[in-house]
């Protein structure tokens, strides 16, 4: 079970426990259900506030509400464990994610992001008169979001949390940095907050740039399917042992995704994108053979573990509105 299905799950959890009696008839069922990984010194890998959701039209404390949950969600396949926290908080441990699992769920979600992409005209707010440019780029960001979520077109009274404006002595912060750079400053700052314009931050073409790291981490995905295909092997999914933050990264991205568009918070996505460029970084000196040695397998493997990732780097700036260069 990945995240994603996880998800889906929950939904499908109280579903059932309404229509067995479980929980009242009149309880609400949501649509979506948020699960988000746990934050650090938590309970298990991921944890929903779900039973909060129903616990009031079903008439009974959150915590009720959750060990029903638990106890039914205990029993799927490919759940290792379900515990009940807090007030009613459901927090999960899944086994480890597989590298041809999240391989595949990239390129799935490869496929619906360029839709959203390719229909870009579709997905700019209808009107967006009276709003300064922070405010439009983060309003597009937040829709491209959405509709990657399944929204088709732009909801009524697209609510997103009011956006503190670029400062007015950055001046034309587009001209001055480049549209891709100062987009992403405004879309990695929490929204209440102003952006920072420091050099260190955006114009550094180095490690201290968070912006460069995404972009470079993508293009050395590009090279490292270019030096493969010079040694005479391509990218063949299969398990990869030596991965493990990059793998939970990539099995996380369903996730992030569905947090950023339900909290209109893209800041989600800008640090999901990061830490999983920092990771890429890391595990690209274990991709290609060394010295003597012969293309494997498992050389196969890591290959195709990257161009994953990067598939996902270029998905997610696409979603943010910013390009992804082959080459930087």
């Amino acid at each position: 079970m990945t995240p994603a299905d996880l998800s889906r799950c929950v939904v499908r959890a109280v579903r059932c426990a309404v229509a067995d009696g479980e929980l009242a008839a009149g309880a609400a069922v949501p649509e979506r259900v948020v699960v988000e990984r746990t934050r650090p010194g938590g309970v298990g890998d991921y944890a929903t506030p779900v039973a909060f959701q129903v616990a009031k039209a079903a008439g009974c404390p959150p915590r009720d509400v959750a060990g029903v949950l638990a106890r039914r969600l205990g029993a799927e396949p490919g759940i290792e464990r379900v515990e009940v926290t807090g007030a009613g908080f459901l927090n999960f441990v899944l086994p480890a994610p597989s590298a041809p699992a999240v391989i595949t769920d990239a390129i799935i979600r490869d496929i619906v992001i360029r839709d959203v992409r390719g229909g870009a005209a579709h997905v700019v707010p209808a009107d967006e008169s009276g709003l300064g440019l922070r405010e439009r780029v983060v309003r597009r960001s937040v829709l491209r979001l959405l509709c990657v979520q399944g929204a088709a077109t732009e909801p009524a009274r697209l609510s997103v949390a009011p956006v503190a404006p670029v400062a007015k002595r950055d001046g034309d912060v587009v001209a001055r940095y480049g549209a891709d750079a100062a987009c992403w400053a405004m879309l990695a700052t929490p929204a209440r907050e102003t952006p920072s314009f420091s050099d260190a931050q955006l114009l550094v073409q180095g490690e201290a740039g968070e912006f460069f790291r995404v972009r470079y981490a993508h293009a050395r995905s590009r090279a490292l399917v270019r030096n493969a295909e010079q040694l005479g092997f391509h990218p063949e999914a299969g398990e990869v042992d030596d991965a493990p933050a990059l793998l939970r990264l990539l099995a996380d991205h369903a996730l992030v995704l569905e947090a950023a568009a339900h909290h209109r918070a893209p800041e989600r996505l800008t640090r999901h994108l990061v830490e999983l460029a920092d990771a890429l970084l890391d595990f690209q000196y274990r991709v290609l053979p060394q010295g003597d040695e012969k293309p494997s397998a498992a050389h196969r493997a890591r290959l195709a573990l990257a161009e994953a990732a990067g598939t996902v780097l270029a998905g997610g700036l696409a979603l943010l509105g910013m390009d992804a260069p082959e080459r930087l």
